[in-house]
């Protein structure tokens, strides 16, 4: 198996960030969305409160929004974003490699 440079598409941690926090915001806006994020993530509103920031909880944020795609389309309409830039927030978040495996 060989190892591929970095893609082009490549986002830093910090602008993964960014998009992660976004869909925070997002997500809290409306209790409903909420509501079944905490639901399906097992999160409490305690814990969502002290770890909102860690890129875990970002990660898992934006799975939620990668598994929804009427939800996604919502979130990268209202943040001016293309679907794709929360998925390769969503990598660098989880900590997935940045390179093509053959």
């Amino acid at each position: 198996m060989s190892k591929r440079p970095l893609r082009k598409e490549a986002m830093s941690p910090g602008d993964a960030e960014a998009v992660g926090l976004a869909a925070l915001v997002f997500m809290t806006a409306e209790a409903t969305r909420l509501g079944r994020f905490l639901a399906e993530s097992g999160l409490t509103p305690d814990t969502l409160r002290a770890r909102a920031g860690e890129p875990e909880i970002l990660a898992a944020m934006l799975a939620h929004l990668l598994a929804d795609e009427s939800l996604l389309l919502v979130f990268a309409a209202n943040s001016a974003r293309d679907p794709e830039e929360v998925r390769r927030a969503h990598d660098v978040l989880a900590g997935a490699p940045t390179w093509d495996s053959a």
